[in-house]
């Protein structure tokens, strides 16, 4: 289903900002059967896959949605979705592209982690899995592709060789309370190092070679859960956000709070905030007003605050990491492609 208006980021802009965030407009892609619960992009920012609590999982094409959002398209009705997975038992969780192939994982409630193969225009189900011992809440593929990182509901995650798939656990992990589930992890660049948010509130750096913790952050989110955590493209900080309405940036040598950004209220859902893909601004989601929420990356002031066009709160945001373009997903099943107006 898609909308036959076109819609633009009506927002007021707030004053006196470093820089100004671009109007972008956003088109309803499609509709999941219910909540829509997770995006990644391709590295290459060619695809957008989507996760549902439906089970089901929906990779988009970009030239496709670009296509369709043109005004008057002259090929008739462009379908952004090539390709639909259904393969898991319970709701999906999170999803990561291989670096080098046309592969995409999903990690699920079903405590699995499936391999599909994209390329395949017939195929609806995995040709791999991973049975976990958890419910698998985040997946991250190295750079490499050669290994992927799960966290789960075990306090330390789950580091598997993808051609073995012999799974790894950190020999001497910090000591971590019962609440220690694993909300995301995220690997670096270069794949040395990864991050892991967890529902005790805190923030840790681990080795990713060894898999030693190379850093807590205990209490970074005080004692709310720290939702989203990623890296900056120079490995230099981590950007953190967690349910006490906060959006934090590290320092990883440190460990020193560096910036805070502040004005976006979210205490409910899995929250993310994620960089543009130039890093000069921080996008968020305000629970309350139904909101994106932009901020100058560098100054920590808010830039822009808009409607979400979601009926309910967008429970995910996800940036492209190629171009001014991102995708949100709503509770109201929907998920929504946002652009730069040119």
């Amino acid at each position: 289903m898609v909308n036959v208006c076109r819609e633009t980021s009506a927002g007021q802009d707030t004053k006196g900002s470093t820089k100004s965030f671009p109007k972008h407009e956003t088109r309803h892609l499609s509709e999941h059967k219910n909540i829509a619960r997770c995006a990644r992009f391709s590295p290459d920012g060619m695809f957008v896959a989507t996760g549902s609590a439906d089970t089901s999982i929906k990779l988009f094409e970009i030239s496709k949605i670009k296509q369709m959002m043109l005004p008057d398209s002259k090929d008739g009705p462009v379908r952004p979705v090539i390709r639909t997975f259904y393969d898991h038992e319970q709701p999906i969780n999170d999803l990561d592209f291989h670096p080098q192939s046309t592969v995409l994982i999903s990690g699920a409630k079903d405590n699995t982690i499936k391999f599909f193969d994209f390329s395949k225009a017939t195929a609806k189900r995995a040709f791999r899995v991973i049975q976990d011992t958890h419910n698998v809440r985040s997946v991250a593929f190295h750079p490499s592709g050669d290994f992927l990182i799960a966290g789960t509901d075990h306090p330390v995650a789950h580091l598997y060789d993808v051609n073995t798939f012999q799974c790894y656990l950190s020999a001497n992990p910090p000591e971590i309370g019962v609440n220690g589930a694993i909300n995301q992890v995220r690997y670096s660049s270069t794949g040395g190092m990864y991050v892991t948010a967890s529902k005790d509130g805190a923030i840790r750096l681990w080795d990713g070679v060894s898999a030693s913790c190379v850093r807590s952050i205990v209490g970074a989110h005080r004692t709310a859960e720290a939702t989203s955590a990623c890296f900056t493209k120079d490995q230099r900080f981590v950007l953190s956000c967690g349910k006490d309405s906060t959006v934090k940036l590290w320092e990883i040598g440190t460990g020193r709070l560096v910036k805070q950004y502040l004005g976006a209220t979210h205490t409910q859902l899995r929250c993310q905030a994620v960089f543009s893909d130039t890093e000069e601004f921080v996008l968020s989601i305000d629970e309350s007003s139904n909101e994106i929420v932009i901020w100058d990356a560098l100054t920590g002031e808010k830039v822009a605050k808009w409607p979400s066009n979601h009926i309910g709160s967008p429970r995910w945001i996800e940036h492209s990491p190629t171009e001014p373009a991102f995708i949100s997903c709503g509770t109201d099943r929907s998920v929504r492609f946002w652009k730069e107006i040119l």
